[in-house]
């Protein structure tokens, strides 16, 4: 059992306290937080708060986290986009909404699943009975590009590229404004972020992060550019660009209040992958074709002038 104490500001004042509860505290839904509510783990001053409790603002709350329940990953047949595979890797275009690995919250349904159904059981056991050959990850309003290691033999391998920066991971992005010059590089640290337990942030405890970015096209309000990640932290690119004040559109947790209309999630793409196969060390370049609604977003900027 976790035992988390929180605090819900003013600005909180009003807010049913099982919506509040799924906001703040991540991967917990908000049917979940309404559980815990009835199960009486949410308390607050010692009282325990119904699930329809309005809060005050100001006001400490204690929850109870019961234990996870523990979680199987089973083969579904799920559609998957193959991009490229052979006896040691496996490419997928992954899309928008797909989780990759289960997770309290998301028991089955991801790529994970999707993956043991048409793997069977070559997946790598590296990465743990969840991630089976997962070597890295895509968040899950992102789509494009992520490879998969079928034994670990070549999972070791992935892994060491990522560890020294010579498995290269190309993203498309459009952001909110635009930077004055046209390349550059954000050399910033990632961690959890200090009061919200749902996003990262660059601090200055935090893992190192780099990112290198260069502008393709301007329009009169947005940017759409290409960022080439050095190192591979969670939320890399949409933390390292809401930093420099130009958040990836449609970004509702580090940028925009409300979601773009006929834009699911951030508007934010892996294009490319290049890693040398862990088997023959000959090198891989894949790359992707932009989404639809991707493509969308760049004709109707285009036509706004």
């Amino acid at each position: 059992m976790e035992l988390l104490t929180l605090s819900a500001d003013a600005a909180c004042a009003g807010k049913r306290a099982d919506a509040w509860l799924s906001e703040t505290l991540a991967d917990l839904t908000r049917s979940a937080a309404a559980r815990l509510l009835e199960e009486g783990r949410v308390t607050s001053a010692g009282k325990p708060l119904s699930k329809n409790y309005r809060l005050r603002g100001g006001e400490t709350v204690e929850v109870s986290l019961p234990d996870p329940e523990p979680i199987q990953a089973v083969p579904q047949d799920i559609p998957l986009d193959i991009v490229y595979e052979d006896a040691d890797v496996i490419v997928i275009n992954k899309p928008k909404g797909l989780v990759v690995h289960p997770a309290p919250g998301h028991p089955d349904g991801t790529l994970v699943n999707a993956l043991l159904f048409h793997c069977g059981d070559t997946l790598s056991g590296v990465g743990g009975a969840l991630r089976p050959g997962i070597v890295h990850r895509i968040d899950r309003d992102t789509s494009g590009l992520i490879a998969v290691a079928k034994n670990d033999f070549a999972h070791q391998g992935l892994a060491a590229q990522l560890q020294d920066h010579t498995l290269a991971r190309v993203y498309r992005c459009i952001v909110t404004g635009g930077p004055r010059e046209d390349t550059g590089t954000v050399d910033a640290p990632i961690g959890r972020h200090p009061s919200d337990r749902k996003k990262m942030a660059v601090v200055p405890n935090g893992r190192a992060a780099v990112t290198h970015w260069r502008v393709l096209e301007r329009f009169s309000g947005y940017t759409d550019m290409e960022c080439r990640l050095e190192t591979g932290r969670t939320h890399q690119i949409r933390v390292h660009m809401a930093y420099t004040g130009h958040p990836v559109l449609g970004d509702t947790v580090y940028g925009a209040k409300k979601p773009v209309p006929g834009l699911q999630g951030q508007c934010l793409h892996a294009a490319e992958l290049r890693f040398r196969h862990p088997r023959s060390g000959e090198p891989v370049e894949l790359r992707c074709a932009l989404p639809e609604e991707f493509q969308r977003q760049l004709k109707r900027l285009r036509e706004r002038g």
